[in-house]
């Protein structure tokens, strides 16, 4: 099938998600045998709430912060016109205000859908993936929004930089680690001193996914304003997170909001840089102010 602009447009609104009931972690391709769709399917994405999770850790209808999940997608190919494939990567910004995360496995396989799909340009691919992942993600939203979708090109690829987070790094702290679930009670901060501003960064965030248990591996950063955090407490409780099973995103979410509980700062700020999988990665951003995103620059380890 050939998608040109105006019949992007088209089937965009020809096909729905299931919305009768919410989806579930456990119902989604993670874990299971997929088959490979040749032909381009919209329908191969699986959303999921972000509010039962949330939930857990005391967010209520409406968060304390702001941000989004910013995805980079590497393995991105189509067929122009005349049946020659053309590859480009792609950065999608998913807003945190979404009710939906997507589920990475079922944006692997929407994403190699497009492999035998005929499209006019790369214009079209970009409002084509624009076009479903905003359905996905904004699925039952009173007002629904978008996502933000930006492709690279082959000629663009050498300006795609490598760097690594900025911040003091807590790794080099020579510290005894006990604790491989989500210790918060390790979190401190002191009140009887002056206000600080701070940069902290690890590369020892691990967690696993919430359906499969396979290791997730992450770099983090946190910057603040407010009472200063134990910094030796802090890098255990990053290590806690360890044999955690959270999706990218609810485990940032955590790491936000027991900081803010327990350290009570007067800004807040955290991000994660997740290694990819299935040719995608997933690289959540929390604030407690409004302020640009980060940019979407991998690290090393990316």
């Amino acid at each position: 099938m050939k998608y040109g602009s105006s019949a992007y447009a088209a089937c965009a609104d020809s096909y729905t998600f299931n919305s009768n009931t919410m989806n579930q972690p456990e119902q989604s391709p993670l874990g299971k045998a997929s088959a490979y769709a040749d032909q381009y399917d919209a329908a191969l994405l699986f959303p999921i709430p972000r509010a039962t999770k949330r939930a857990e850790i005391g967010i209520a209808a409406t968060p304390i912060f702001l941000g989004a999940d910013l995805w980079t997608a590497f393995e991105l190919s189509w067929l122009n016109q005349r049946g020659k494939p053309q590859v480009a990567l792609a950065h999608i910004t998913v807003p945190c205000e979404t009710p939906n995360i997507v589920e990475s496995k079922s944006f692997k396989l929407y994403l190699n859908s497009f492999n035998n799909a005929h499209f006019a340009n790369a214009e079209a691919v970009q409002a084509r993936i624009r076009a479903d992942i905003s359905a996905a993600a904004w699925r039952g939203a009173e007002h629904p929004g978008t996502v933000g979708v930006k492709l690279l090109l082959p000629e663009q690829f050498d300006r795609e930089p490598v760097h690594e987070l900025d911040g003091l790094n807590l790794d080099r702290l020579d510290i005894e680690c006990t604790q491989y679930q989500p210790a918060p009670e390790r979190l401190s901060a002191n009140f009887a001193e002056p206000p600080v501003s701070e940069v902290l960064v690890s590369h020892l965030l691990k967690s696993n996914c919430l359906v499969t248990g396979q290791p997730d591996w992450g770099s983090l950063r946190i910057a603040y304003s407010g009472p200063q955090i134990d910094q030796e407490g802090l890098l255990q409780y990053i290590v806690s997170l360890r044999n955690h099973n959270e999706f990218h995103e609810q485990c940032v979410e955590r790491i936000f909001m027991d900081l803010w509980a327990r350290c009570k700062p007067v800004k807040l700020e955290v991000y994660a840089r997740y290694t990819r999988r299935g040719g995608l990665d997933i690289n959540p951003w929390r604030t407690s102010h409004p302020k640009a995103p980060p940019p979407n620059v991998r690290t090393a380890r990316q």
